[in-house]
């Protein structure tokens, strides 16, 4: 059939949804207040995106005594597993509003996910190692993602539209998610740079354990998300 032929444009017309307007992508760099980029900053989006998919398995590792990734974000109702891939065993355990839980000492990889099923911030600690720490932000949004180590976040497959933005950081005063503003997305895509002001790290003294910040950290942190 030829494409000038008036039927196959009628056809073509049929063939396209009414008011699809294409997928597009938001490229985010995330700083701080000196300039340099931020890893492990949470960027979440509303809009029109349609309700998520059910959410699949999340890994939370523990490696070289450390969560492996710090920063893990997940949507509501997202089983996660606590795989030890250390060779010592470890004591898992959070006392956050969103989801209290505790993983006795243990090796390997427990049989079963622990399911967050709270929106909100969850401070992971160990009961056996104080420099460990980590963090589970669970969210309602449908479209999320970590900053990498180089401060950058892509969001692919988003269709065009205008949407709102929400940014997370663990040193964010109070712990509290901010409002980013609104983006409006067109199909050539957008590039967007946020830049957060952060609350200072802990000082360690030089006669004090090393590990003694991270724990007055998870203190901080676990009365934080408790308010």
């Amino acid at each position: 059939m030829s494409r000038n032929n008036p039927l196959f444009a009628l056809l073509l017309l049929f063939a396209c949804p009414v008011g699809w307007a294409g997928v597009t992508k938001l490229d985010v760099a995330v700083h701080e207040g000196t300039g340099q980029r931020l890893p492990d900053a949470v960027v979440t989006l509303q809009g029109p995106i349609g309700a998520p998919l059910a959410p699949p398995s999340a890994n939370m590792d523990q490696r070289n005594q450390q969560f492996a990734p710090h920063v893990l974000a997940v949507h509501t109702g997202t089983p996660i597993k606590f795989p030890n891939s250390d060779n010592i065993r470890h004591q898992v355990y959070s006392f956050s509003p969103a989801k209290r839980f505790e993983l006795r000492l243990y090796e390997g990889t427990p049989s079963e996910p622990v399911l967050f099923d709270k929106p909100g911030v969850v401070v992971l600690g160990c009961n056996i190692h104080d420099r460990m720490l980590g963090y589970v932000f669970v969210t309602d949004d449908p479209r999320f993602a970590v900053s990498d180590a180089q401060g950058n976040v892509v969001l692919n497959d988003l269709p065009v539209g205008e949407y709102r933005v929400t940014l997370w950081h663990p040193r964010l005063k109070g712990m509290q998610p901010i409002d980013a503003g609104s983006v409006k997305l067109s199909a050539a895509g957008l590039k967007q740079n946020y830049t957060l002001t952060l609350e200072p790290l802990p000082e360690q003294p030089a006669t004090a354990p090393a590990s003694s910040a991270f724990g007055d950290t998870f203190k901080r942190a676990a009365r934080e998300t408790a308010q």
